[in-house]
């Protein structure tokens, strides 16, 4: 049975998976960097139990990194889900490719009616949809117990998205500072990659 993995070597692993080959502006789909993603899971699998024999959902999964490394970890059921249909394709090649049993589900992620232990996820920011970030959250939180979500630190955007938490009856345990290093994916962008400083929140029930 797998369990707690160590984060440098998630890291390694992610770094050998397949990226998206046509990332969406619309759908704001940017690869999650290795080292954000085994830090995530290291706090969600290791700092807390929240992984080993759970049921964990990645929402807007693209290529599938946080759903691969909650398979590492040992999770007991496994669903990633996103519109984009080469994120799921790609997904699949990668869970493959390490022989990993993860369900991926094709679609937008109102068709999920089932309950889980955890959300783990990497939402839209909001920043060309907007709303999409809050439309993510409400699910999270309406189909399980545990949510771990990315969102764009400001001190506006916290206490928005923490009164936003507050009305879906559900609390902010914790709040988790990192920095995410984004490739450039599209044509505006100039630099060969932009770090963007963002919040990891950790969210449960009153």
């Amino acid at each position: 049975m797998r369990g707690r993995i160590r984060q440098k070597h998630m890291e390694m692993i992610f770094s050998s998976l397949s990226p998206l080959p046509r990332p969406k502006l619309k759908l704001e789909t940017y690869t999650l960097d290795s080292k954000s993603a085994s830090y995530v899971l290291s706090i969600a699998g290791n700092t807390y139990d929240d992984i080993t024999e759970k049921r964990v959902i990645d929402l807007g999964c693209g290529t599938g990194t946080l759903a691969i490394g909650a398979a590492l970890m040992g999770a007991k059921y496994i669903v990633g889900v996103d519109i984009d249909k080469d994120g799921i394709r790609v997904a699949k090649q990668n869970a493959s490719k390490l022989g990993l049993d993860v369900n991926y589900v094709t679609g937008d992620i109102e068709v999920i009616h089932n309950s889980f232990n955890t959300t783990l996820m990497n939402p839209p920011f909001g920043s060309w949809s907007r709303g999409a970030d809050v439309k993510f959250l409400k699910k999270a939180l309406d189909i399980s117990t545990i949510t771990y979500s990315l969102h764009k630190r400001t001190p506006t955007n916290r206490r928005f998205l923490e009164n936003k938490i507050s009305s879906f009856g559900k609390r902010v345990d914790r709040i988790f500072e990192l920095e995410l290093s984004l490739p450039r994916t599209f044509t505006f962008h100039k630099k060969k990659k932009y770090l963007v400083e963002v919040d990891l929140y950790r969210i449960k029930s009153d």
